[in-house]
């Protein structure tokens, strides 16, 4: 696939911005519908930090790719920038929906904001109202050891922060 410069407006072009970061990716991806925009970190210096992540997980040359993109799209003699692409770390908490949307079937940890934690496995996740998920319990009867599986729903407004859980 061949990617061409940018279709931004002359005005969003004279001034780096978090902003004309976002509309270049969200640009890039309108023809890259693989890639979903978790975030982007942008400094007074100019230090640009994208993360970038899909339903089928993100390669080097799709990070590769929208670097390119990016840079073809910004003027170097008029931007002095640090650019760096990556994809959406596992230790990271969820940004987005789609991450939560990706989850599904995979353990998570959910804090909750009065700082209860939740270990469970994401069912579904609806947009803008929250989580169904699959926790197990376990629980003494006598000398025995139950265990029990229970589905909850959390709303997005209860959880502070989320992210897959890592195991070997």
């Amino acid at each position: 696939m061949i990617l061409r410069g940018p279709i931004l407006p002359p005005l969003l072009l004279t001034m780096l911005s978090k902003e004309l970061i976002i509309n270049i990716v969200e640009e890039f991806i309108s023809i890259n519908k693989l890639v979903f925009l978790v975030g982007v970190k942008y400094s007074r210096s100019n230090d640009i930090e994208v993360l970038i992540d899909s339903f089928e997980g993100i390669s080097i040359a799709e990070c590769a790719s929208l670097s390119r993109y990016i840079e073809s799209s910004l003027d170097r003699d008029k931007f002095d920038y640090s650019l760096q692409v990556a994809s959406a770390g596992l230790n990271e908490p969820f940004k987005v929906f789609k991450q939560y949307k990706k989850s599904i079937g995979k353990e998570v940890s959910v804090y909750l904001k009065g700082g209860q934690k939740i270990l469970g496995k994401i069912i579904d996740a609806n947009e803008g109202k929250g989580i169904n998920l699959e926790t197990v319990k376990l629980n003494k009867k006598g000398k025995k050891k139950i265990q029990t599986i229970d589905q909850q729903f959390i709303s997005f407004n209860q959880i502070d922060k989320a992210k897959i859980v890592i195991s070997f």
